[in-house]
């Protein structure tokens, strides 16, 4: 007697498109007493989808991926991105300026222009899983994900240079 293995093939579909990316400034913090000057990027986002294919030969809508990812870039666009979570930064908000903290600099910056993220730093390394987790809680993904097996994303701040997050299904 034979015992046959069932056997599921994946496939991963990939999304890096020109659209997919978002201007930001910054400044990184690297202690308490330095950190690097305003400055800014042209952020790129990419992001892989891991499925099964379906029995009408697709493994999820890629429309519904692009637009969401273009959501996500589109929120963070022509902003100053600032770190809520960070140790050396202290955030406060007067007069329609957002005011950060740091050492003994106070840096003023108008609130519209501002951006204040749940994160320690703004670094690609703290995007990466920022936009993951923003791109899991997207409605329309939310209810693609019992099909989905894993989703990478990758943020890039310059040619060469990303750094990318990772969610694997646990009841794959």
């Amino acid at each position: 007697m034979v015992m046959r293995v069932a056997e599921t093939i994946l496939t991963r579909i990939e999304i890096s498109k020109d659209y997919l990316n978002f201007s930001a400034g910054h400044f990184t913090l690297f202690s308490a007493t330095e950190r690097e000057n305003l400055h800014g990027h042209n952020f790129r986002v990419r992001c892989a989808v891991t499925a099964r294919v379906g029995e009408d030969g697709l493994t999820f809508d890629y429309v519904i991926l692009k637009r969401a990812l273009k959501e996500l870039c589109d929120a963070l666009d022509e902003r100053v991105l600032l770190p809520l979570e960070s140790p050396y930064l202290r955030i406060e908000r007067q007069d329609g300026l957002v005011l950060a903290h740091f050492a003994e600099e106070r840096i003023p910056f108008l609130d519209r222009d501002v951006l204040l993220l749940p994160i320690r730093n703004v670094t690609i390394e703290e995007l990466a899983p920022l936009l993951l987790g923003r791109l899991r809680a997207h409605p329309e993904i939310t209810a693609m994900l019992p099909t989905i097996r894993a989703i990478k994303l990758g943020v890039s701040s310059g040619q060469g240079q990303w750094a990318t997050a990772q969610w694997e299904s646990v009841s794959a």
